[in-house]
């Protein structure tokens, strides 16, 4: 055998998965004496959320095949750690125990009202301007699907019963086709106005 051969040359062997180590900067594998690369990440446990072994391929699947974040706890650890989780895991208190947070929010009612404030700092008049607002527009006394309703017939909020039943006839005169000489030009206005009044007789006001 001629080891000099130019077909050596072309031989190219690369080590084992058993003999992989790890190339330059590559994190190694945490596993006690593995010379490969970790490449996956695998959680360290309860009380170390956030914190991450890394594991080769064939060592995580081992560890993740043992993991339980709950080893080590009583029932009653268990039950308290279920009870959080309803919530998140966030802090909550009982009404009326977060003093602060209730000041605040009655500094904030007290001043929308007009009432005194002196304690809250209102740089911009935002409740002074909430307050004008709400004085210049009184509140509706219809709701929005029926003041949509109204204003498809043409009428405000202010209209009574009398009021939507002669401006419908009217309307419904003016756009049927019958009265247009058979043109159905109109026929979508005219469908409009029919489903606007319904709904203004689903809600009560006529």
């Amino acid at each position: 055998m001629n080891i000099n051969s130019r077909l050596f040359d072309r031989i190219r062997i690369g080590p084992s998965e058993a003999e992989a180590v790890v190339d330059g900067d590559a994190p190694r594998c945490n596993h006690a004496g593995c010379t490969r690369t970790g490449e996956f990440r695998a959680p360290m446990g309860r009380g170390r959320e956030g914190q991450f072994f890394l594991f080769c391929m064939e060592h995580v699947k081992a560890y993740n095949a043992t993991y339980n974040y709950f080893a080590g706890m009583d029932d009653e650890a268990l039950a308290a750690y279920a009870k959080q989780e309803e919530i998140g895991h966030r802090p909550t208190w009982k009404l009326g125990v977060n003093s602060q947070a209730g000041r605040t929010s009655q500094r904030g009612r007290r001043a929308a009202k007009g009432e005194s404030g002196e304690d809250l700092h209102d740089a911009f008049n935002l409740f002074g301007a909430r307050n004008k607002q709400q004085a210049a527009q009184p509140e509706s006394r219809v709701g929005v699907v029926a003041r949509k309703a109204l204003d498809t017939l043409g009428l405000d909020d202010t209209a009574d019963a009398a009021a939507i039943k002669a401006r419908y006839k009217e309307l419904v005169k003016r756009f049927h086709p019958d009265a247009n000489g058979g043109d159905r030009s109109r026929e979508g206005t005219l469908q409009e106005i029919l489903k606007a009044y319904q709904q203004l007789k689903s809600v009560g006001m006529v």
